[in-house]
C-alpha cells in the first residue's frame, strides 16, 4: 500500500461498529484499572488491544483508540495520559518512541463537502520511527511520517513528513533544529 492511499470507509456499518465496540470494552477494562494493579494485567490488554506491541508497551490512563488493531508499536513504548489514536488505518511507531500527554495521532478525516460528511472518511496510514519524542498536546495528521530521532516540540500540529534527526515545533510544525 502506497503510504499516502486514501482507505475509505462507512460510519455505522456492522462491521466497524463491532471492531469499535471490541476496542472500547478493551479501552474501558485498561482505563479503569487500579493504579496499584499488576503490570502484566496491563501489558495483556494492550497486547489484546493492539495489532502488535514490542517489549514493555506502557499506556498512561485515559488512552482512547478507534480499532486497536490498527496500531503497531516496538519495544518501550510510552504514551502518557490522554493519548488518543484514531487508527482507521494503520499506525506504526517504532522502539523507543515517548508520547507526551494528550497528544493526538490522528489517521481519519472526512470530506470538506458538507453533504453526507458525518456519513463517510477516508483514513491514511501514519509511521512514527525509532526513538521519536512527541512533545504533549501535538497532533499528528493523517499520511505524515516522522523519521528516527525526531522530536516533535510540545503543542504541535504536524501536517507533514518529517525528517530524521531534527526537532519541528509549531502550527504548521516546522524544522527548527537539526540533531547531531
Amino acid at each position: 500500500m502506497d503510504k499516502n492511499e486514501r482507505i475509505a470507509y462507512e460510519r455505522g456499518t456492522a462491521e466497524l461498529r463491532k471492531c469499535n465496540l471490541r476496542a472500547h470494552r478493551l479501552i474501558q477494562q485498561y482505563n479503569h484499572l487500579l493504579i496499584e494493579e499488576e503490570s502484566e494485567q496491563k501489558e495483556a490488554i494492550i497486547r489484546e488491544l493492539f495489532g502488535s506491541a514490542g517489549n514493555n508497551p506502557s499506556l498512561e490512563h485515559n488512552f482512547h483508540c478507534d480499532i486497536g488493531s490498527n496500531i503497531h508499536v516496538g519495544d518501550y513504548f510510552y504514551a502518557g495520559y490522554n493519548c488518543t489514536i484514531l487508527d482507521m488505518a494503520t499506525v506504526r511507531i517504532g522502539d523507543n518512541c515517548m508520547i507526551g500527554p494528550n497528544v493526538g495521532i490522528y489517521t481519519a478525516g472526512h470530506s470538506i463537502q458538507p453533504k453526507d460528511r458525518n456519513k463517510s472518511g477516508y483514513a491514511i496510514p501514519i509511521h512514527i520511527g525509532n526513538d521519536v519524542w512527541i512533545g504533549g498536546s501535538s497532533v499528528i495528521l493523517p499520511g505524515v511520517t516522522i523519521g528516527d530521532n525526531s522530536v516533535v516540540a510540545a503543542g504541535s500540529v504536524v501536517t507533514k513528513d518529517v525528517p530524521a534527526n531534527v526537532i519541528v515545533a509549531g502550527n504548521p510544525a516546522r524544522k527548527i533544529k537539526d540533531i547531531e
